[in-house]
């Protein structure tokens, strides 16, 4: 596996070879930053944990250093920060029980480059690999330019490797924006109750963000949580925890299909709905 960025690093917490790793990977995530995938990939870690049939394999394409930093973190250097950030994410592989873990080790203004070449060059060197039934991405409506940078490069690797060599689901997650606002009935549903020990084992590992002045930790469950018991208004909740996501399958079963006009239709059905119940109840 061939990756551009010298610094870039696989790591495999039960040692075995890389082939066998890539080979055994069933659900993938594709995040910016470390932490990511543990906030919005759970689903996928969670499925697999423990599971000799299923592997979760994490890809994490930036380099930390423009990490927000304070308290014990403030006076760190970009160096300290990446250096601290990838052994963080290492953590995080072990105690989830990841089949794979590559960070590739971008700087952040190298993903929201428009096209980012090198960042899809990986991609599609990890996809030739691994061949996840499940790819767990950033959804294109987050407000972060590096998550949408991250989409992107990731819809353009897919795009280039075979029709039969692609997942068979594409999610797009939430991080730096709730996708409460789809449909209920356009929701990937992803029910994550019962593994809140994990959960919080897992996002605790980030201490240079929690500490340096980021309670993302509290943050990620209490979303999971508000989305289990704000989903249904007229029902108990079935479900603790859920995380919300974006089916983007289609835009990996049909080339054709432009992932703006894709995107920016659930937000016109978002809008009709606000419209007309708004008319329904001023009459």
């Amino acid at each position: 596996m061939k990756l551009h960025q010298p610094n870039a690093d696989v790591f495999i917490p039960d040692g075995q070879p890389l082939e066998l790793a890539c080979r055994r990977i069933t659900h993938l995530g594709i995040g910016a930053h470390q932490d990511d995938l543990e906030f919005m990939a759970f689903h996928g870690i969670m499925e697999c944990f423990g599971q000799a049939d299923r592997w979760f394999g994490g890809v994490t394409c930036t380099n930390g250093g423009g990490s927000a930093r304070a308290g014990p973190y403030a006076n760190y250097t970009d160096e300290q920060m990446m250096a601290l950030r990838r052994t963080e994410q290492r953590h995080a592989a072990i105690v989830g029980r990841y089949g794979l873990m590559i960070q590739l080790d971008y700087p952040s203004r190298d993903v929201k480059q428009p096209g980012s070449p090198n960042l899809t060059y990986d991609l599609q060197q990890i996809f030739q690999h691994c061949h996840p039934s499940v790819v767990y991405t950033h959804n294109p409506a987050d407000k972060h330019d590096t998550h949408v940078g991250v989409f992107a490069a990731v819809l353009r690797a897919l795009r280039r490797l075979p029709v039969d060599r692609r997942p068979r689901r594409l999610i797009g997650c939430e991080v730096w924006r709730n996708l409460d606002w789809l449909a209920d009935d356009q929701k990937v549903i992803m029910d994550v109750t019962g593994r809140d020990n994990l959960a919080a084992a897992l996002n605790g590992i980030f201490d240079s963000q929690i500490a340096g002045g980021k309670r993302y930790d509290l943050a990620t469950l209490g979303r999971r949580r508000a989305n289990a018991t704000f989903f249904e208004s007229h029902a108990t909740d079935r479900a603790e925890q859920l995380i919300f996501g974006m089916d983007l399958s289609p835009l990996i079963q049909n080339d054709e299909l432009d992932p703006v006009e894709y995107v920016t239709e659930f937000i016109r059905q978002f809008e009709s709905d606000v419209r007309q119940r708004l008319q329904r109840m001023l009459g």
